[in-house]
């Protein structure tokens, strides 16, 4: 239920807020708006204003909305009233009433990130986790536990990182833009290295949690502390108990719960997991104990298993900005996130980047459940995210969409000529077909990763 109304309320808010910004633009450029609908289908709410004339609307499905203006193109206009109409309008005026309803999209994720900036996030700590074996983290020479204090792109000033998912933004970026990142950290000595992690080599057709694997950091370093233990699972077996922290497997070092998990899952050889000799600090006490994981089939693949919760959460901080600087931070990661997405578009277009990465409705439901669950200001960053795709994607010069419409009055700008109707409606089909593409490709991907 949580995952739904979170879904409704998201879709709702973003797709309200991109068409009030058509609507207050072509207001203030007198034009009469008919129309002001949240939603398709069945009108569950409606008025009307007794000084405008418009009629606003909300609809059974709030998975859409429109703003229907008075146009001479739709229906026969009273002489009075042709100034009034959307077509009668100079092409500045149409094209800033066009593009008001992406801008508002874009402003919204602006303000989100402000308030959550201004308000403060708890976040986990830029502390690395052991690298993955043979990952590009482990081949730059990091070994886990360093704090990094800055990273950046190689020709690019380098960003102070305030925490691990700082650290994710420039790793993402680094990969999908195919150049190398430094990274500036802090060890146990407390004397600051730097690092290069060569990511210019990364397939960005790869572009999902695998090219974290290959980068060789998953999440930020947790203590491989054990906690809940499932009754009679192979933890249970051996004796193992909630708080003990493991310290070594067959002798090997254990520093980190991501490192203790991927260990276990990757102990089975053969269909057989071999048992394992592991080393334990329990209340103080040094204890060796002898544990064998349980084999599981897991998209037909054999793992190992323990019946136990690995890992402590990671170390927390708060980040926080003041007035001016949570503001232009918001602006600077709206911009960002904007410019990373139309370059990611662009690979996918030419083939550089796969099109798994594009999702649907039902990816972006499960995602609202989940940053609602985790608390509003994880709702806050995901609308923000949301508002920026939804911003981005109607910019976008396909015909069906406003991106479309501001390319024809590119045009007329350009030619001093409208398009013409024969190739608005060839424009039209084709732009339909492409965005139902797009649609079949999300909803593939969403099933996929949801069911696969």
């Amino acid at each position: 239920m949580l995952t739904f109304i979170a879904f409704v309320v998201a879709i709702a808010l973003l797709i309200a807020v991109h068409e009030f910004g058509h609507y207050r633009v072509a207001v203030a450029c007198g034009v009469k708006v008919l129309r002001f609908s949240i939603g398709f289908g069945k009108p569950l709410l409606r008025w009307q204003s007794k000084t405008s004339g418009t009629e606003y609307v909300l609809a059974l499905f709030p998975l859409g909305g429109f703003v229907k203006m008075l146009d001479e193109r739709e229906a026969p206009v009273a002489p009075a009233e042709r100034h009034l109409a959307f077509n009668t309008q100079s092409l500045g005026r149409r094209t800033a009433i066009v593009a008001a309803g992406p801008l508002a999209n874009l402003l919204l994720a602006v303000l989100l990130y402000s308030v959550v900036n201004w308000t403060g996030v708890q976040l986990p700590a830029a502390v690395l986790a052991p690298p993955v074996a043979d990952s590009i983290a482990s081949q730059a020479g990091l070994v886990g536990g360093e704090r990094v204090l800055r990273a950046g792109l190689e020709g690019e000033a380098d960003y102070e990182v305030r925490s691990f998912e700082d650290l994710r933004w420039q790793l993402t970026r680094g990969a999908l833009e195919g150049q190398d990142v430094r990274l500036w950290v802090q060890g146990d000595a407390s004397t600051e290295r730097e690092f290069l992690l060569k990511l210019s080599g990364i397939d960005t057709r790869d572009a999902d949690a695998r090219m974290f694997q290959k980068i060789g950091q998953i999440g930020p370093m947790t203590r491989p502390v054990l906690g809940d233990i499932l009754p009679d699972s192979a933890a249970a077996q051996a004796g193992l108990l909630m708080g003990d922290e493991v310290t070594q497997v067959d002798g090997k070092p254990i520093v980190d719960g991501q490192q203790l998990r991927l260990m276990i899952r990757q102990s089975v050889v053969d269909q057989v997991a071999p048992t394992q000799l592991w080393a334990i600090l329990r209340a103080g006490r040094r204890l060796q104990l002898k544990v064998t994981p349980q084999v599981v089939i897991e998209q037909d693949r054999a793992i190992g298993r323990i019946g136990a919760y690995v890992g402590t959460p990671p170390e927390q901080v708060l980040v926080r900005y003041g007035a001016f600087d949570g503001s232009w931070q918001a602006l600077v990661k709206t911009w960002d996130v904007s410019t990373l997405t139309l370059k990611m578009m662009g690979k996918m277009l030419i083939g550089e980047a796969s099109v798994k990465n594009i999702s649907g409705p039902l990816t972006i439901a499960d995602y609202a459940g989940k940053s609602a669950g985790l608390g509003l200001t994880q709702y806050l960053i995901f609308l923000a995210l949301i508002s920026v795709s939804l911003g981005v994607l109607n910019l976008l010069p396909l015909p069906v969409l406003d991106g479309g419409h501001l390319m024809y009055y590119l045009w007329e700008g350009v030619t001093g000529r409208p398009v013409s109707d024969a190739w608005m409606e060839r424009l039209q089909q084709g732009g339909v077909a492409i965005l139902v593409l797009m649609m079949s490709i999300a909803l593939f991907n969403d099933i996929s990763r949801l069911f696969g």
